[in-house]
């Protein structure tokens, strides 16, 4: 059973120049794990790839989605235990190395959450641990039907503390708690009813959905969706009335939007809205 990492050949700090592939086609930036020889385990130099990545199209205007994808029959294997256990030795017996491997790792996760653009995962292969942590951070999933999800932490003496806190966010206490419990893999199927993925397709079709969904965001409001995006994620950690009272105001801030203006006045007129991404003022 996959939880991080295990190296064959490779040494601990043997990995190639880039980890992660950065691309942009049709206003929907691409996102690709390119480590498959060590199953695009998330190492701090993976980290860093998505975190470099992530803040580049999160922060260009010429995108509008992102699907983050893998290459090789693992999506992500969780973080890399061959690296982690080498710095068991260290001084402080690890524990810096831990703490930064984790503090990185869980500001790529809200990287994902906080970005404005809506992040698809692509998933094809396995996702364990800190790869189950990856998929469930995203806004949207699509996945292959063989493909497999687990939280197995618990197997080895290390309980998926910080993958738990991504998958309580996205399905029901009692599904997480199986998981995170029982430490098992779950198929594409089990994950679609549990609610961690969106829905599963064909191993070969996954990035044709995956990217099919981005282009259809791509053609609203990046603005709007912008806006919806950050305010979904705000008012689900409040309380009912203070939700409410958030959620009205970010719709009267909407309201007063040049694209909501502009969305109304089309489809009451009957036409095509020009969003203000495709307007000169935009």
């Amino acid at each position: 059973m996959a939880i991080g990492h295990d190296q064959t050949d490779d040494g601990p700090n043997a990995a190639p120049s880039n980890l992660v592939r950065v691309e942009v086609r049709e206003r929907i930036g691409i996102l690709t794990l390119n480590h498959p020889k060590r199953r695009n385990c998330l190492s701090l130099e993976m980290l860093d790839g998505l975190e470099r990545g992530l803040n580049e199209l999160s922060s260009s205007k010429d995108v509008h989605a992102i699907v983050l994808a893998a290459d090789g029959p693992v999506f992500c294997a969780g973080h890399d235990l061959k690296e982690i256990t080498a710095h068991r030795s260290d001084a402080d017996k690890g524990r810096s190395h831990y703490a930064e491997v984790m503090e990185n790792c869980a500001r790529v996760m809200q990287m994902i959450v906080r970005s404005p653009k809506p992040v698809i995962a692509a998933v094809e292969g396995t996702a364990t641990a800190a790869g189950c942590q990856l998929v469930a951070s995203c806004d949207l999933a699509i996945a292959s039907m063989d493909a497999k999800f687990c939280t197995p932490g618990v197997n080895i003496g290390l309980f998926c503390s910080t993958p738990m806190v991504a998958l309580s966010r996205n399905i029901s206490r009692k599904r997480a708690m199986e998981m995170l419990l029982l430490g098992e893999m779950i198929s594409s199927e089990e994950a679609q009813d549990f609610g961690l993925i969106n829905r599963a397709v064909d191993g070969d079709a996954v990035f044709e959905e995956a990217f099919g969904m981005a282009r259809k965001i791509a053609l609203k409001s990046a603005a709007t969706v912008a806006i919806g995006k950050e305010a979904f994620y705000a008012q689900i950690e409040m309380g009912l009335s203070d939700a409410y009272t958030y959620a009205a105001d970010v719709m009267v801030r909407n309201m007063l939007t040049r694209d909501a203006e502009e969305g109304i006045g089309a489809f009451i007129e009957k036409r095509h809205p020009v969003w203000g991404s495709d307007r000169d003022d935009g």
